[in-house]
């Protein structure tokens, strides 16, 4: 029978822990604050379906390809200017906000990061490779969105929505040739257990490279189209499963957000209507979905690859941050949205902690609720934006 590679999400404590109502926390959760543990094993259909049966298993799903969500080139896309702060600080409030991240931890599960930029000066990597290639980013998509939340001034310039940010976990998911939800999953563990309050994703699932990979495997086509299918819906079931035990053990561990990119598959360029939903893992229930607007003489307007349906919106048109190697670029995407909002949750973090108010509840509600629609292109569909332009604290 065919065996495949199955990532499997298993709660660690005894039924009778969950269970017992004089256990200390909420709704009889233990003081381990329900630990869980990703694995990866070899099953059958046959095998995977006893297993997710089994009272310690949280979910079950075929191992899905995850892939870069790379930024897109536009043709009137500008190059580095002499301004002194990228478009998007002002137009998230960064620049006015009294707080900088300071005290806040910092997650960002991508391609890696170039360790030795002068963005990262001064601010503590705690690096993790989870691909077989090297430890640094080879492709400039990680620099370039850590650089967005936390990088410090590059030749007179600021990019970095949250500058103060002094830790930063950098988990390396990604590689040349993508990566497997088991990665993303193990590395969201890894960054909650490494103290970060915010991790930023952007990333998405790779249905066509399942369908490949299942051919490959002598798997006929329609039968192969069919099992991704019910993967793709088991591996959402396990990101929002994952999600809700992250949000159930946050009196325990501390609040953690996790932001993601809504995806780059839409073509309003050709016709607005050619549009798509937010892909996987932004999809997921627990996950703050992100959107991409971009400057326009008669204001912030949606960009022509962003997809709808997502909880907020950031800056991703253009965006300047760091380039591997040193210096700056400009890049444009639901990828560079996503590190501005987790950098408005540093910022949104550090304030909540500072006030001794930092809880999971209040923590999301001052982030999404800070998003306005103020100054927004008239004309703009609520679907495409959800709440609007994210907004930095401003006292």
């Amino acid at each position: 029978m065919l065996r495949t590679k199955h990532v499997i999400l298993r709660r660690t404590e005894t039924r009778e822990t969950r269970d017992d109502p004089t256990s200390p926390g909420p709704a009889g959760v233990g003081p381990e604050s329900v630990p869980v543990k990703v694995e990866v094993e070899a099953l059958t259909a046959a095998d995977a379906a006893d297993l997710n049966r089994r009272a310690d298993i949280e979910a079950v799903a075929l191992v899905f390809p995850m892939k870069l969500i790379r930024p897109v080139e536009l043709a009137d896309e500008s190059q580095p200017t002499a301004s002194t702060v990228a478009w998007g600080i002002p137009a998230v409030g960064a620049d006015t906000s009294p707080f900088s991240g300071d005290g806040v931890t910092v997650a960002v599960l991508d391609t890696g990061i170039d360790p030795n930029h002068p963005a990262f000066r001064g601010v503590e990597l705690v690096r993790k490779n989870f691909t077989s290639e090297g430890d640094d980013d080879a492709h400039g998509h990680g620099t370039h969105c850590a650089g967005t939340i936390f990088g410090r001034n590059v030749d007179g310039k600021r990019i970095g929505v949250a500058p103060g940010v002094g830790t930063a976990v950098i988990g390396k998911v990604l590689g040349s040739k993508g990566g497997g939800s088991d990665d993303i999953l193990t590395a969201i563990e890894w960054a909650i257990g490494s103290g970060a309050q915010v991790i930023s994703m952007s990333l998405g699932m790779d249905f066509p490279g399942l369908v490949s990979d299942l051919e490959q495997d002598g798997v006929p086509t329609d039968l192969a189209t069919s099992m991704a299918l019910e993967a793709y819906r088991a591996n959402i079931l396990l990101f929002e499963r994952l999600a809700s035990l992250v949000a159930a053990r946050a009196a325990f561990t501390g609040p953690c957000l996790m932001v993601a990119a809504a995806g780059n598959e839409s073509k309003r360029s050709k016709d607005p209507d050619f549009v798509i939903a937010v892909s996987p893992p932004a999809a997921a229930d627990g996950m703050v979905s992100v959107a991409a607007l971009g400057p326009d003489p008669a204001g912030f307007s949606i960009a022509s690859f962003s997809n709808y349906g997502a909880r907020l919106s950031g800056p991703g048109v253009d965006v300047l941050s760091a380039r591997a190697g040193g210096g700056l670029t400009t890049m444009s995407g639901t990828s560079m949205a996503t590190p501005h909002v987790a950098g408005v949750a540093a910022l949104w973090a550090e304030k909540l902690m500072k006030a001794n108010q930092f809880s999971l509840q209040r923590y999301t509600d001052r982030l999404v609720g800070s998003a306005v629609t103020d100054g927004l292109k008239p004309g703009f569909r609520p679907a495409d934006v959800g709440n609007g332009m994210v907004r930095a604290p401003q006292n």
